[in-house]
């Protein structure tokens, strides 16, 4: 007995001293900071949050720093791999069978065993949203805790579990954290008045680019989710919870996107019952979900919801709290218990640390779960992506609420022919309805997509496929002609197959989404979805393919995946060139080729640019990643030279904006940023040829146009401001801004408005109406939501291709449309030649991928047009013709009018 204690008395010893060590061998946070992670008035900058993850990676056998990639302003993006010393000896034999279980192309049997050899992969990132200071520092203080702590829960976690924890915007804690902490009194400090974005171009619409991935930050993300490791589970921090309550999280609110797997909804609810019985076991109030909050998984797009279409159990929590001690707020309706909210929280002071505990609990929970269900969650992710091989691998009917809708429709018919009866009253439909439905030929799922070689503009086609290679798509290419369904295609076509894992992505990047009409009630207003209702890919893009329903085969090889894609563009010999205006990458080479002062021209019949083979033109063509062939220039065109382009921003930065200065910088636009200061001092004419304004630029002029405030955002006070940026404060305005614009046009400049921004035309007397209307009371008002309804989706319009503004475009183009400005011309604007309609809605069902409730009143709209004013034009642009850097079948839109 003597033995025994002496013998567990050592044991203790040992564990005691073990814990002694890493507890003086790990620096706590406040030892490095100077403060505790949750501080009041306390902010960590990202230059000493990257010192500290390299002092864990020094002292902690647990933790391995991994270089992901740079930053858009050059700084290093890191992600800590966190897991027990045995595993992290063996991480690319772990990495291997996640990979493995993810692409699903092996047995079940091999599956199973893999499954029980693997770790279970777990995402946790922090710091997106860099004013949403919880997220980068719950990052800080949980590696802390896994780094250090010895107590058995963690260690089984470390045991059973990679984590992956990733810092997802090291430009945006540096310039929040030095923003916030410049006051020397901390109850002065704010997060408030952030002077620009805090991602360089995008600012909080980098959670919108993980299907698109366009910047540096999203692809060195993307490549770690969707190509290296596949985490089984990847949890996205994010603020602020709802009012009067402290976080939302998991489960979400209906719709959910009809393409992903069964077994993401329920693996959601298993997660979020984790994490919600933890807040709970630990007196965490406050915990809301499903229709507790407005999030849904029906988008695809953000860093959390672009997972689930790969087949990951994607989760989103939405915190309060800030370094500046806030308080719960009464609501009232949130303090009875519920099934969305069954532990409420009543009033009362809150404080950064208790956002960070509460944090640091959710990320235990999800962990905890990992490591209790490892096999279970790799087996998971491996029978999903097996259900989506065999689902493209066979006739295969997916159910939507169009084709709901023409079941209901089609019983009515056969009723109404007394062919059948409905159910004796009680809603039973017959079968016959469903069958003519769900069994016909036409309704088949896609077993594939060619995109030819031959197509307009393959380049931004391989743009396309290098986006679903990003995101871990499998592509394939011909390696030589091949002929389906009668139709020939030359060597270096791509086919995408529908049989593989990530099939829901596919589907989802190729296919209309169909949102359903989501109501509160019968005659209510729409509720509004969590982001865009519509966005395929494809369609944005203007990328031509063919979707074949039958399986088909060819001289096709895999590209490995993460394996981006090069344009194949030989010069052929000839003394002059001519690159097509249908090609956006030509407008790349013609800004090179202006820079290095080349005569180019453009024919004045389709826009086509000419160039001859003469100094150096013939090199910069050459290295050029586009389509240019050998032709003698047309006798009608016209010599083109670069334009002075200016771009609106303000002060805290546009988004908008942003997104078309990443735009421009790609294909080599040089542009320079004004602000309403720039614009108000006035003599433009003799600094700009051009200027664009995107939305939010512009101010409504009230009883004429479309709503919205434009023009700037709010701004601290003057002597809060730093000096390098009083001069980007203030707004566009009516009685001093709008005169100056009106001048510059006068005198021969260029207007481009996009989106609300065509406010202008009201302020400018312009012949045009807002279409958007009904007659009420023999008074015109807008039309309430009830009847029209169109957020984000993809809208079919009729192009005048040959106006020159439209050059390279289709005589059909598809637009992104977010209830954007659509316009009626008024008396003989366009008899008397002052405005030329450019694109306009032909059909009463312009929908192409979303929602549009009422898209009948669309018919007729003018959604584009071109107004003459003095020497100079104005270019107005209804629909968001640069949305997110996403819309390449409308560039040329703003590329053709870039020059002079």
């Amino acid at each position: 007995m003597i033995k025994n204690y002496f013998k567990k008395l050592c044991v203790a010893f040992l564990i005691l001293s073990s814990t002694l060590a890493i507890a003086q061998e790990i620096p706590s946070p406040k030892s490095h900071f100077g403060f505790n992670i949750g501080d009041d008035y306390q902010l960590a900058t990202y230059t000493q949050t990257e010192a500290y993850f390299k002092k864990l990676a020094e002292t902690s056998k647990r933790v391995k720093l991994v270089d992901i990639g740079k930053t858009e302003e050059g700084r290093t993006q890191y992600m800590m791999i966190m897991s027990s010393p045995e595993n992290l000896k063996k991480l690319d034999r772990y990495k291997e069978i996640s990979q493995q279980l993810a692409h699903a192309e092996i047995t079940p049997e091999q599956a199973k065993a893999l499954a029980q050899e693997g770790k279970a992969v777990v995402w946790i990132d922090g710091g997106l949203h860099a004013n949403e200071t919880v997220g980068a520092h719950q990052l800080i203080q949980t590696a802390y805790e896994f780094a250090s702590r010895t107590d058995p829960e963690t260690l089984r976690i470390l045991d059973n579990v990679i984590i992956l924890f990733t810092h997802a915007n090291p430009d945006g804690q540096e310039l929040v954290s030095n923003w916030y902490m410049r006051e020397k009194d901390p109850k002065k400090r704010s997060l408030s008045g952030l002077p620009k974005l805090y991602e360089k171009y995008a600012g909080h619409d980098n959670n919108r680019d993980f299907f698109m991935l366009n910047l540096k930050e999203t692809q060195n993300m993307g490549r770690q989710l969707f190509v290296e490791w596949i985490p089984q589970i990847m949890y996205n921090h994010h603020q602020a919870g709802p009012a009067g309550t402290v976080v939302a999280g998991p489960p979400y609110r209906d719709p959910f996107n009809y393409v992903f797997d069964a077994t993401i909804l329920t693996s959601l609810d298993a997660v979020g019952a984790a994490m919600h019985n933890r807040m709970n076991v630990e007196n965490k109030a406050g915990y809301t979900q499903r229709g507790g909050s407005v999030y849904s998984t029906w988008y695809n797009g953000g860093l959390r919801t672009t997972t689930y279409f790969h087949n990951m159990v994607g989760l989103l929590t939405e915190i309060i709290g800030s370094p500046t001690p806030s308080d719960i707020p009464l609501v009232p309706s949130r303090l009875l218990p519920s099934g969305d909210s069954p532990n409420p929280i009543t009033p009362r002071k809150w404080y950064f640390k208790n956002s960070i505990d509460y944090s640091v609990s959710l990320n235990y929970a999800v962990l905890g779960y990992a490591q209790r269900y490892h096999d279970e969650l790799l087996y998971n992710i491996y029978q999903m992506g097996k259900n989506s091989i065999d689902r493209g691998k066979k006739d295969n009917w997916s159910f939507s609420p169009k084709k709901i809708d023409a079941i209901n429709a089609a019983a009515k018919s056969s009723t109404s022919e007394g062919a059948s009866e409905f159910g004796r009253g009680r809603g039973i439909i017959s079968m016959k309805a469903f069958d003519t439905v769900m069994k016909a030929p036409l309704n088949r799922d896609p077993r594939g997509y060619i995109l030819s070689a031959d197509q307009p503009d393959f380049n931004s086609a391989i743009k396309f496929l290098n986006a679903l290679i990003r995101t871990g798509i499998l592509v394939q290419k011909a390696t030589a002609p091949f002929s389906v369904g009668g139709k020939s295609y030359p060597a270096g076509s791509y086919v995408v197959k529908t049989d593989q894992a990530f099939r829901p992505h596919v589907l989802d990047m190729f296919e209309p989404q169909d949102h359903p009409n989501d109501f509160k009630y019968e005659g209510s207003a729409p509720t509004p979805p969590y982001d865009a209702a519509g966005w395929t890919l494809a369609y944005m893009m203007d990328v031509k393919f063919d979707r074949l329903q039958d399986d088909f085969n060819g001289p096709f090889e895999r590209i490995p995946f993460g394996q981006l894609l090069k344009p194949e563009n030989k010069l052929t010999s000839g003394s002059s060139f001519v690159l097509s205006a249908a090609q956006n990458d030509s407008y790349t080479a013609v800004n090179d080729l202006l820079k290095a002062k080349a005569d180019v021209y453009r024919s004045n019949e389709n826009g086509d640019f000419y160039v001859s083979a003469s100094g150096n033109a013939k090199s910069i063509l050459e290295k050029a990643n586009v389509k240019v062939k050998s032709a003698a220039a047309p006798k009608n065109k016209t010599k083109i030279a670069a334009g002075r382009i200016a771009l609106w921003d303000t002060y805290g930065g546009s988004m908008a904006s942003g997104w078309v200065r990443w735009m421009m910088e790609q294909y080599h636009y040089n542009a320079t940023v004004i602000y309403p200061q720039d614009i108000d001092a006035g003599d433009l004419k003799s600094k700009y040829d051009v200027i664009v304004f995107v939305g939010g630029a512009i101010p409504a002029l009230p009883n004429a146009g479309a709503a919205g405030r434009g023009g700037g955002f709010n701004a601290p006070t003057p002597q809060d401001i730093p000096n390098e940026y009083k001069k980007q404060t203030g707004r566009i305005t009516a009685d001093k801004s709008i005169s100056q614009i009106k001048k510059f046009l006068e005198e021969g400049g260029k207007v481009v408005t996009i989106g609300s921004s065509t406010n202008l035309a009201y302020h400018l007397q312009l012949p045009v109406r807002n279409a958007m209307v009904e007659i009420v009371n023999g008074t015109e008002k807008r039309l309430p939501d009830e009847k029209y309804y169109v957020p984000g989706s993809v809208l079919n319009v009729e192009v005048d291709s040959k106006q020159q503004a439209n050059w390279g475009m289709e005589k059909e183009a598809d637009v992104y449309f977010d209830n954007s400005p659509v316009f009626r011309l008024t008396g003989d604007a366009i008899a008397a030649g002052k405005i030329k309609p450019l694109m306009w809605f032909n059909s009463a069902t312009p929908l192409r991928s979303g929602w549009a409730w009422g898209q009948a009143y669309l018919q007729d709209g003018v959604t584009a047009f071109e107004a003459n004013i003095g020497k100079g034009k104005l270019y107005a642009f209804g629909p968001e013709i640069a949305f997110r850097a996403q819309t390449h079948g409308t560039f040329k839109l703003i590329f053709n009018q870039l020059y002079k």
